[in-house]
């Protein structure tokens, strides 16, 4: 008999839920890459909606100087862009989109607490393959109405809001507090991902038919959304159907042991099953002479209150520091494109392509973010510190036009693992955390609320960014810098007393004389005696 080949030995190692995990973080990880492919060709296609075509004019005109000059540096622009104020119409168009994101995203959550996921990430997945489509669906039919491109944004950023509480709240149903940090730091490379592709494609026509930049972008996310509707497993327990169909003879009277991972920890469930009814109780293994047992209640806890996710402790410090993360990194997905164009002197292609390596150190920063602080137990400080080491790194970006190639290369990649580091874990692991914060008391339906408040409230800040910087940027980029610098300084300052509370805070609580306290996420504080 010929041996078994590693590779196979490797893949058989893993059980059948192990690879439920594996398939829901891979698809969770395309669904949500495909939310900001179609968001990024804005930023693309800006450089040309807005041309400047005064050097072709003088190309052509260089063997006939005696004639008069009939063209303006704005034929090339796309009506209603062609302005003098072209840059305040380019930035209301991204806060159309940003603040209806952001109005949206506080009810997105609430609304996903009480839907099928599935269902309402499908949904929000199709109409915004719908409203992407329909944006350069205006470059074909000739299209030159602002009101046209403001609530095709406005619509657009409605029903976006519907896929991050939505991915979130499914990638922390199957993984516990175990590595989350790490765990999603490379999930969340998702949105650097989406920003690499999404400026490969828009770049890839945005010369030649910019209309096309959009269109399939939008015709991607839609097709997503069908594989949504056929393959995500919202939960764990959504598999329990299937497992009783194929092993019907569960039914019968049994002792059954399973071992799940809930939060970090393993725990044995023992189920009594006579006939249809069945008495489950959840028990822990604590040591190897004692064990919990806790009898599962069989109300479905409710769904976290908006007040009541506002009382967790730490997340209106989080929400309110990433209103100002989220604005600095915005700001770069939205305009660096086009900062790169007039301080480099690129053309919108070669700008697009340089772009994406903001997003390449993004994702180094995030699940560098991720690492540190899963191996500190310190969310906060980790985040502080990346705050206070992008300062002078903004500062140093915004003199990108005095550097050659390969120092703008590094800056780039600096820039973006600092900038884009804090805003990853807030919106990933520290959300998850505090969903399943223990003042919740085993209630596992805040999640979905809690990162739509946290995101909610960043979004107010990436909002705001992208409209600033295209007032300011008419003074020039470097009062955009500075606004970025002080939000980056604002963002710092509001984890201060959570910084504070990590590192004083005491490593060790000691239990009370005579009891064992076992601290489980999703249960009642319990005591056990010996």
């Amino acid at each position: 008999m010929a041996p078994v080949p590693p590779g196979i030995r490797f893949l058989a190692s893993f059980n059948r839920d192990q690879w439920y995990r594996a398939f829901t973080f891979g698809l969770t990880f395309l669904l949500y890459t495909s939310f900001h492919l179609s968001r990024k060709p804005i930023s693309i296609v800006k450089s040309e909606l807005h041309k400047n075509c005064s050097a072709l004019h003088e190309l052509s005109t260089a063997g006939s100087r005696q004639l008069p000059s009939l063209h303006t540096e704005t034929d090339c622009s796309w009506k209603p862009f062609d302005k003098s104020n072209y840059k305040q119409l380019l930035g209301a168009m991204d806060y159309s989109f940003l603040c209806a994101y952001a109005v949206g995203m506080y009810l997105s959550g609430i609304i996903g607490e009480r839907l099928p996921i599935r269902l309402y990430l499908t949904f929000g997945m199709l109409m915004s393959g719908l409203f992407t489509c329909l944006f350069g669906l205006g470059r074909i039919y000739n299209i030159h109405n602002l009101s046209f491109y403001i609530f095709v944004q406005v619509a657009n950023g409605l029903v976006q809001t519907t896929g991050w509480p939505s991915v979130v709240t499914c990638i922390g149903n199957w993984f516990g507090k175990g590595r989350r940090g790490l765990i999603m730091g490379i999930w969340n490379s998702h949105t650097s991902v989406g920003n690499i592709l999404g400026s490969l494609i828009a770049g890839y026509w945005v010369s030649s038919n910019w209309g096309l930049s959009f269109i399939v972008p939008g015709l991607v996310i839609a097709a997503m959304g069908v594989v949504c509707f056929l393959f995500l497993i919202e939960h764990p327990n959504d598999l329990k159907s299937i497992h009783d169909v194929q092993n019907p003879a569960s039914s019968n009277t049994k002792l059954t042991n399973s071992w799940k991972g809930l939060n970090g920890h393993n725990q044995l469930y023992h189920s009594y099953k006579q006939g249809g009814k069945s008495q489950n109780w959840d028990t822990e293994l604590l040591l190897p002479v004692q064990q919990v047992v806790v009898v599962k209640s069989e109300s479905e806890p409710s769904a976290i209150s908006f007040m009541g996710a506002l009382r967790i402790p730490g997340v209106i410090e989080f929400s309110l520091c990433l209103l100002f993360a989220k604005l600095v990194s915005y700001t770069f997905l939205f305009w660096l494109p086009l900062f790169i164009t007039k301080a480099a002197h690129l053309d919108a292609k070669k700008a697009g392509e340089l772009s994406t390596l903001f997003d390449v150190g993004g994702i180094v920063g995030g699940i560098l973010a991720g690492v540190i602080s899963d191996k500190l137990g310190k969310r906060a400080t980790t985040c502080a510190v990346m705050l206070l080491l992008a300062a002078p790194t903004l500062y140093g970006f915004s003199m990108i036009s005095e550097f050659g190639l390969g120092p703008t290369i590094g800056m780039l990649l600096v820039c973006g693992g600092l900038v884009n580091g804090p805003y990853a874990l807030i919106t990933t692991a520290v959300s998850a955390d505090l969903g399943t914060h223990k003042s919740l008391k085993g209630n596992s339906r805040a999640l979905s609320t809690v990162t739509a408040i946290i995101d909610g409230t960043g979004s107010v800040g990436a909002a705001i960014g992208p409209l600033l910087a295209g007032v300011l940027s008419s003074r020039g980029w470097n009062q955009v810098f500075y606004m970025l610098m002080a939000a980056d300084f604002l963002a710092l300052m509001l984890l201060l007393r959570l910084v504070t509370k990590e590192l004083t805070s005491a490593n060790v609580v000691k239990p009370r004389s005579g009891s064992t306290t076992v601290d489980l996420p999703d249960h009642p504080m319990m005591y056990i005696n010996p």
